[in-house]
């Protein structure tokens, strides 16, 4: 990642939303990371087994309306577990099922969606042209950073709460940063999404879902 992009986004984030409500409950210690890294993926799989029919029996949805889970980060699925469960995150059937996992649960479910392969890519024939520049170059005008500086140049993401985009659902994706646009979802830290999804256009929200998806 571009340490100065990075450095200069994180700064406007904070300093515009430095009085907003806390965006989540989960604090990345090191206690917390380690015990999400020697989570038990063999029990989570078990566990996963009654989230199959939204995410798949590999983590790849089989519907546009749910996300695949499969690669994803296991410190993002694990925050958004949590989040659903303690609030900061709205859905009614994954708000009832995250009610239901214990913190060890969610690290395991969270372990083995990530030892699964990311989703193979859905060609297309479209011109990306406009998503392409938005995700290696962003927009400076707009003080909209360049995606990969923190989805990865292969979509892959990078650090904790920054999932990996590369094979997502178009439909899915368009309607997370339309949610995000609209202020219907917030649990992204320091509003971040918040702000970028509200400085573009439908028509641009369109094209890196289906940008993203194609992502090999």
């Amino acid at each position: 990642m571009n340490k100065m992009i990075q450095a200069v986004v994180l700064g406007l984030f904070t300093a515009s939303f430095a009085h907003a409500e806390p965006s989540s409950q989960v604090a990345w210690t090191p206690d917390k990371l380690n015990f999400i890294k020697q989570a038990n993926s063999n029990n989570g799989k078990e566990l996963a087994a009654q989230c199959a029919g939204c995410h798949g029996d590999n983590g790849v949805s089989p519907s546009p309306d749910f996300p695949s889970l499969a690669g994803q980060l296991a410190t993002y699925t694990y925050k958004q577990l949590q989040d659903y469960k303690n609030g900061q995150r709205i859905h009614t059937l994954m708000t009832s099922i995250a009610t239901g996992l214990s913190d060890q649960d969610m690290a395991d479910m969270a372990a083995w969606y990530n030892s699964l392969p990311l989703p193979k890519n859905k060609a297309g024939k479209k011109d990306l042209e406009v998503a392409e520049r938005l995700v290696s170059e962003g927009d400076g005008k707009r003080t909209l950073p360049p995606c990969y500086t923190c989805h990865g140049s292969d979509g892959e993401g990078e650090r904790m709460d920054i999932p990996a985009l590369a094979g997502q659902q178009a439909e899915y994706f368009a309607a997370t940063l339309m949610a995000y646009k609209k202020g219907e979802r917030h649990n992204d830290i320091y509003s971040r999404m918040r702000v970028i999804s509200q400085q573009l256009s439908d028509a641009e929200i369109q094209e890196l879902a289906q940008y993203y998806q194609q992502l090999r």
